[in-house]
């Protein structure tokens, strides 16, 4: 009887089984990572959880959290379902990255009610799709371990960033509000900061934003200390109060839209002068200068700023920030971004002129700054650090600063708009919105709705794929499954604490466990190598030199750097210092790293060198290898950072996929484009030797599917007349060395399955014609001798090394040289002073040597004169890749990858580009991150990873673009290199 009344009828269970309920949608929102204590913002607000579950019939799950803006019984009034977890979420949506543990991978029920599985999507600002090291492990989790096979079972990664309308502007973001709690932050700590001085502002009521619920309570107080200054004025020792503001984005849209709660006066740049030096300026206003790029931003061929022109050729414009606007300022806020490879706003360099101008006007200015920008070490470059809500404001001073000026106080909170979280969240929730329901059809229908192409251009990865534009992460992926976290080679050095003196100033506390690390040498680049290395507080660097003088004047700004004085002839002074050192850098002249090598093996050391590998250091490779050292070389500029960026460009393009038809790379030293027109249009920062007898050296390469072979006597005949690696100005090429073992270097294959591998070396026009007739007159000569009798005998002293002369020099001349070559080179003979009869005043000239020497050698002592920077000159370094790659059965795609930078009143262009990169290399070996032993060049992602990346953040990134193939390089070297070599004109020797 109990069967018959628990059963029932076959027709009841059919009808239960149509009954069955269709799987609903199911949108999370997840829970904020609770070590970010001010995180208060919702992604979804209550309202829009309500359209969610009304008009889009969902079920939304709201992940437990008492810190939220929005609290948990508003969404249950909403029609959500509080979870302590969110595993049923078929879309998951929060603010910043997930933690790796909360982090959910695993597959969800479709809506097919089969209980078959579908990939969750994740909505968040990850901060991965620019490389980010930190967050390279949040990343991998959305990538397929095997990436050449998809997996649709995991999640798809959308990243906020980067949803953006089809003219590329950002739709879903806090900008706005960062830009108002900005205001107020600064206001509040501009106020603390006059008290420091004595002088109590108006300023000192102003609210910090979290400290009421909304942004009407916020505007309302800010209204109320504008009324006091417009009726009483603000403190007369501070003189006009003048607020600066940078950007045309949304965050100074955010700025000006508080700050208009304020009696402000609108003024210009060229106002500013006039406003200062006023006896009797308006104190109830405050007034307002809101500088445009054109205001700062100046061409250095003196014409007019252009957005388009300055996008596409940022290295062509200076700032003019630092004395055009910041003397004068009160306040000022920064919100305009930076990028690598443009100009900083201001330098570290540039905030000594500032200060000092500011100090001389008076009113504490320029002493108060709020980075709504907040990237430290970017457009303001002695940003050293971001602040936080809990310490929103510090002070600053960069090492170079002189005692009598001030220290700077920087606001540059990193999360601005988490202090206003109520009004924010709204904003964001009504952007986030119409995502959304997309995303909801997509499930239900598997097709996007019209904002489908936003979210797929928003997608870092997908089924376990990255997006196409994002393959290039593909490496780092890979490079963390394999090594983990980093291994620290060396014990981890004593905590380092980050406190404040009671004036408020940066200071740091060091630990007694420091890493060490030997600098060998004190040459031109070994600036910038020290300040990179002294960054690193848990690092000692001691500098060694036999020049007391150089060495305690690049330790003088450094706590924690020291110098000794050494003799490089006696070994045991500088074995000493290498048997104390984890790491040694040599700066030494190339012919003396593989005696330091070799006590580097002996004392199991490693060294880190910017020279290329020389056949004595190759032959310690065994050694090194079996004493676990690392001989790292060829990582300065060229070669170093051309082989970083090289490697990176070729594995990106062959991780793609993609087969590698062509490889050009040119690279250079030059004076900057302004600097004035000399001999050769080269200048010298450095012995000219070397530049002379590179041009003596013969080359190799192939181009256009045809082997050149240049001789030494040939290759300033051979040169390329035209190199197009920027329309700014002009350059020539000379072929450099053998190219063809870089196919092995580079990873290319044989020389027979490539069409192009050429690497050359950069000039201004008329450099390669020019010194080609400083060589016919014998001013290359390196085997014989001659002792100098006077600067106007150089010539035929030089012709006489070749045999007898029987007619005067010019004869000789018009005989070998066409016309224009003449005139040239007559020209320059009389500018370097070598036939003074033709001057009426007679130029400064160097001492006559006081021995015999070659008349190379007497040349480059010349040149080191003559062609000497002068203080107020820049250098130029280009750097430029060209690699032209396609998929098979797809067309050519010309990759170009350039870098374009100047030196500054601080370093050389050549100085920062080669002791950067050692530094930054060095930095690595010492943190333990390169496993490579024996001799080796930078040709493994753990040293090229690290030196592009950091170089990116100091400003000297390389930047990558996909060109038209009729622009290539390639294309047009082909005509210029018949013209050069096969012209009968131009192949001359002397028949003397």
């Amino acid at each position: 009887m109990a069967s018959g009344i628990w059963s029932l009828p076959t027709a009841s269970l059919r009808s239960a089984r149509r009954l069955k309920p269709t799987p609903q949608l199911v949108v999370g929102l997840r829970r904020e990572d609770p070590a970010r204590i001010w995180e208060r913002r919702s992604p979804l607000t209550p309202d829009a959880v309500k359209r969610l579950v009304l008009e889009h019939r969902v079920i939304v799950h709201v992940e437990h959290c008492d810190r939220r803006v929005f609290r948990d019984h508003e969404f249950v009034q909403a029609g959500a379902i509080i979870k302590e977890n969110l595993q049923d979420a078929h879309i998951l949506v929060g603010i910043k990255e997930t933690p790796l543990p909360d982090l959910i991978t695993s597959p969800v029920k479709d809506l097919s009610g089969n209980d078959t599985m579908c990939s969750r999507t994740h909505l968040m600002f990850s901060h991965t799709a620019k490389g980010q090291t930190y967050n390279t492990a949040l990343l991998s989790e959305f990538v397929a371990k095997d990436p050449g096979i998809e997996d649709r079972l995991l999640p798809r990664l959308i990243d906020y960033e980067h949803l953006t309308d089809d003219d590329g502007k950002r739709t879903v973001g806090f900008g706005w509000f960062a830009g108002v709690a900005g205001v107020l932050e600064s206001l509040s700590a501009m106020a603390h900061a006059h008290l420091e001085i004595g002088v109590a502002s108006p300023f000192i009521y102003t609210p910090r934003p979290h400290t009421l619920p909304s942004l009407d309570r916020l505007r309302a107080s800010l209204r109320e200390i504008g009324t006091r200054i417009a009726n009483e004025g603000t403190p007369r020792t501070l003189g006009p109060f003048i607020i600066g503001l940078t950007g045309t984005g949304s965050v100074s849209n955010g700025c000006l839209s508080m700050l208009s709660e304020l009696p402000i006066e609108h003024v210009s740049v060229k106002d500013l002068n006039g406003l200062v030096s006023q006896q009797a300026a308006n104190l109830r206003k405050i007034y307002l200068v809101h500088a445009k790029p054109q205001d700062y931003l100046k061409r250095l061929d003196g014409n007019e700023y252009d957005r388009d022109h300055y996008y596409e050729h940022p290295q062509v414009y200076r700032s003019t920030f630092s004395t055009d606007i910041a003397p004068y300022l009160t306040l000022f806020l920064n919100g305009v971004g930076w990028a690598p490879s443009y100009p900083r706003l201001m330098t570290s360099v540039d905030l000594i002129e500032t200060l000092s101008r500011a100090k001389a006007i008076g009113g504490a200015r320029f002493t108060n700054i709020g980075d709504i920008s907040c990237d430290p070490g970017g457009g303001l470059e002695f940003l050293p650090r971001s602040s936080t809500l809990s310490s929103p404001f510090y002070k600053t001073r960069p090492s170079a600063l002189p005692d009598y000026l001030p220290s700077i106080q920087m606001m540059a909170v990193d999360i601005l708009p988490a202090s206003i979280p109520f009004d924010a969240s709204e904003h964001f929730s009504n952007a986030l919105l119409p995502y959304l329901g997309t995303l909801i059809d997509r499930y239900r229908s598997t097709k996007w709705g019209v904002l489908g192409p936003a979210l797929d251009r928003a997608t870092i990865a997908a089924e376990g794929r990255l997006a196409e534009k994002h393959y290039w992460l593909q490496e780092s992926v890979t490079k963390f499954r394999a090594e983990g976290p980093p291994i620290v080679a060396t014990p981890p050095a004593a905590p380092v604490e980050v406190t404040s003196d009671d004036g408020g100033v940066v200071i740091g506390s060091m630990g007694v466990g420091k890493k060490k690390m030997l600098l060998l040498g004190t040459g031109m680049v070994a600036g910038p190598a020290v300040e990179e290395i002294a960054r690193r507080v848990d690092v000692e660097l001691i500098i060694a030199s036999n020049s007391y003088i150089e060495a305690a004047k690049l330790a003088q700004h450094y706590p924690n750097v020291q110098y000794r004085v050494m003799d490089i002839k006696e070994k045991d002074s500088y074995e000493r210092l290498i048997s104390g050192a984890d790491v040694v850098i040599s700066l030494l002249p190339v012919g003396l790293h593989a005696s330091v090598a070799e006590a580097c093996i002996k004392h199991k050391k490693h060294l880190v060198t910017a020279s290329y590998i020389t056949p004595a250091m190759q032959a310690l490779h065994a050694k090194a290898l079996a004493a676990d050292v690392l001989l790292l070389n060829e990582i300065g500029l060229d070669p170093g950072i051309d082989h970083c960026s090289a490697i990176s460009l070729i594995s990106k393009l062959r991780s793609e996929g993609k087969r590698i038809v062509s490889f050009t790379s040119f690279c250079g030293g030059l004076p900057a484009p302004d600097v004035a027109d000399v001999p050769l249009r080269y200048k010298f920062s450095w012995n000219p030797r070397g530049v002379l007898t590179a041009a003596l050296n013969e080359a190799k390469y192939k181009l256009a599917n045809e082997i050149w072979f240049v001789p030494p006597s040939g290759l300033l005949r051979s040169y390329f007349p035209a190199v197009p690696i920027t329309e700014e100005f002009r350059l020539e090429g000379l072929p450099n060395r053998d190219s063809v073992p870089y196919l092995k270097t580079y990873e290319l294959g044989d020389v027979k399955d490539i069409r192009t591998v050429l690497r050359g070396t950069l000039r201004y026009p008329g450099f390669s014609k020019l010194l080609e007739s400083f060589r016919i007159l014998g001013f290359l000569e390196t085997n014989k001798l001659i002792r100098l009798e006077r600067w106007s005998t150089f010539i035929s002293q030089s012709l006489a090394l070749q045999g007898p002369v029987g007619d005067p020099w010019k004869e000789i001349v018009k005989h070998a040289l066409k016309p224009p070559a003449i005139a040239a080179l007559h020209d320059a003979l009389e500018w370097l002073s070598l036939v003074p009869e033709s001057q009426a005043t007679p130029a400064p000239m160097p001492p006559l040597p006081s021995e015999s020497m070659t008349p190379l050698d007497i040349f480059a002592y010349l040149l080191s004169f003559k062609l000497r920077y002068l203080p107020h000159e820049r250098d130029m370094v280009v750097l430029s890749h060209e690699v032209i790659a396609f998929k098979p059965g797809g067309v050519e795609e010309v990759h170009k990858s350039s870098l374009i930078t100047y030196g500054t009143s601080e370093a050389t262009a050549m100085a920062r580009t080669v002791g950067l990169p050692v530094a930054i290399a060095a930095l690595a070996v010492l943190d333990g991150k390169v496993p490579v032993r024996g001799v080796a060049m930078p040709s493994d992602p753990s040293v090229y990873n690290e030196v592009l990346a950091r170089l990116e953040e100091v400003g000297l990134g390389m930047k990558e673009e996909v060109i038209p193939g009729v622009r290539s390089i390639e294309r047009s070297l082909v005509p210029g290199v018949h013209d050069t070599i096969n012209d009968p004109e131009e192949d001359v020797e002397w028949s003397v």
